[in-house]
């Protein structure tokens, strides 16, 4: 009998401090990698899909976001940056 599925690891990219365009609250807002792997009796081989999310903080609203605009938030530098 063979084990198989998915799994699914968070990344921490930055965390960035803005306007929620939700709630109105001026939060911190978490850019997370989210990778599924595929697993073989529970150990995760190799990925199959990669998505980026921006959570809220304050209201904890989750929107998607594309890979460049991630790349680029994860890339940038100043006070809002934690």
């Amino acid at each position: 009998m063979l084990i198989f599925g998915l799994s699914v690891s968070e990344d921490l990219l930055s965390t960035l401090i803005y306007t929620c365009e939700n709630c109105g609250n001026s939060a911190a807002h978490r850019l997370i990698k989210r990778t599924r792997k595929f697993s073989l009796f529970f150990i995760p081989l190799f990925p199959v899909g990669m998505t980026y999310v921006d959570t809220c903080t304050a209201c904890g609203r989750v929107v998607d976001v594309a890979r460049d605009q991630a790349d680029a938030a994860a890339r940038q530098t100043g006070p809002e940056l934690r």
